[in-house]
């Protein structure tokens, strides 16, 4: 018998799964991707670009997984349509940023997708965001005021970070349509579709954008094998460890991202004014805050049979 307490305690829990590990693995090559796309904006269009980049993705993940393909059910198929989608949305939109603003911007604005995963939640499924994202929210949005370098107390931001931030929606939407098909569908016969339907949306979309095939270049076939192979790897992983991680447990982790790539930019030469620094801080801030779940617990008057303690991992 444990003695009577009125007591009570604030409690956060940090557990670091398998899947998890693997998730913050893709994080660090996911913010190292930054810098590189920024550079081979200089031989290519965005949209040829990642068209290209996706169909290796594509080409590297089917050849992995031949023989499964074949048994691809119509809701993997809408699955991988819808998701890559939004692949070819988040990414299209993120490399025409690119065009314009460094590496380290872009990251901290794509970082938004976190609080806009509750946002959109809210939105499209009716769940309102509690306290903590709510407080998230808040604070993305002064941090991404301070990052973009607002005028006489005005947001404005440029066309690269108007974009970017469009991006963040689409990437917070690819998400949440992870989470919703995981554990419902074949990992690696959704990833295929997925990239070959974000791959083919983006070649048919340099029509409205009027942009031209650019000239093949060592620099353009190295970076988009590259991150073809990258891109591959990433969405595997989240596919698969999404099916036992929470969409907002997987979002915390992916709040490193921007770091990674800040830190990345940094080495490269890349430097933020002092005020965007603290937008960037802000942007993190608000990600990790978002995310967080408080439990209370009571301890008043427990009872512990034998053997409980033993059983009890949590």
């Amino acid at each position: 018998m444990i003695g009577n307490t009125n007591s009570s305690r604030l409690n956060v829990t940090l557990r670091v799964s398998k899947a998890e590990c693997v998730l913050l693995f893709i994080t660090m090559l996911w913010g190292g991707t930054f810098l590189l796309v920024h550079n081979v904006m200089k031989a290519s269009g965005p949209m040829f670009f990642v068209g290209l980049r996706f169909a290796a993705a594509a080409l590297f993940v089917s050849l992995l997984c031949m023989r499964s393909l074949p048994r691809l059910t119509m809701t993997e198929l809408k699955a991988g349509i819808l998701i890559g989608v939004t692949i070819m949305l988040g990414y299209g939109l993120q490399t025409m940023g690119l065009q314009t603003i460094s590496s380290s911007q872009s990251a901290f604005i794509t970082a938004l997708y976190v609080p806009f995963v509750p946002l959109l939640q809210w939105f499209v499924l009716g769940r309102r965001p509690g306290l903590m994202p709510s407080l998230g929210i808040a604070l993305a949005f002064v941090g991404l005021m301070l990052l973009a370098g607002p005028e006489g107390g005005m947001l404005k931001l440029n066309e690269g970070e108007v974009v970017t931030l469009i991006s963040a929606v689409a990437i917070a939407a690819e998400i949440i349509l992870i989470s919703r098909y995981a554990g419902r569908v074949d990992v690696r016969r959704v990833t295929v579709v997925q990239l070959a339907t974000a791959s083919l949306l983006s070649f048919l979309m340099m029509l409205p954008t009027q942009e031209s095939v650019p000239q093949w270049s060592t620099l353009l076939v190295a970076s988009a094998l590259g991150l073809g192979a990258m891109s591959a790897i990433i969405q595997v992983a989240m596919n698969w460890a999404q099916r036992s991680v929470s969409p907002t447990r997987a979002t915390l982790i992916y709040a490193g991202e921007p770091v990674w790539a800040g830190i990345v930019g940094r080495l490269a030469g890349e430097r933020l004014p002092g005020v965007a620094l603290i937008g960037a801080l802000l942007i993190v801030l608000a990600v990790i805050v978002s995310e967080l779940k408080f439990s209370r617990r009571d301890t008043a008057a427990k009872c512990i049979e034998p053997g409980q303690l033993d059983g009890d991992k949590t």
